[in-house]
């Protein structure tokens, strides 16, 4: 069964804004971390941004000033903002989701930002 779904991907300009969503389904429990990873031809699934369920950001470097994580826990909803899209944004971005101790993944939404 689907566990999550993601949406709001696509191809830009750069300088564009692109904005991504990722619900859960109820059958994750005890949501306490939802997130944003993404992973680039020939690179390493890395890490973009969390939010815990009380609201607790991180946002990683490359992301800071340009991407904004939020979240909507009776949605079971993460979003992701990301402004001032370059082509080295670029990626498959994956939604990440813990429940209690296990982590879920989504399939995965591709960014494409155009020079």
């Amino acid at each position: 069964q689907v566990q999550l779904v993601e949406s709001g991907g696509g191809l830009v300009q750069a300088g564009g804004s692109l904005r991504l969503s990722c619900a859960a389904s109820a059958t994750i429990f005890s949501i306490n971390v939802m997130g944003w990873y993404r992973q680039a031809p020939g690179k390493q699934r890395e890490k973009v941004a969390t939010i815990t369920s009380t609201g607790t950001t991180n946002v990683v470097d490359f992301a800071k000033g340009r991407f904004t994580i939020s979240g909507d826990n009776a949605k079971n909803t993460v979003y992701l903002q990301m402004n001032s899209l370059q082509p080295e944004d670029t990626a498959v971005y994956y939604c990440y989701v813990r429940g209690g101790i296990y982590p879920f993944w989504g399939r995965g939404t591709q960014v494409t930002v155009s020079s």
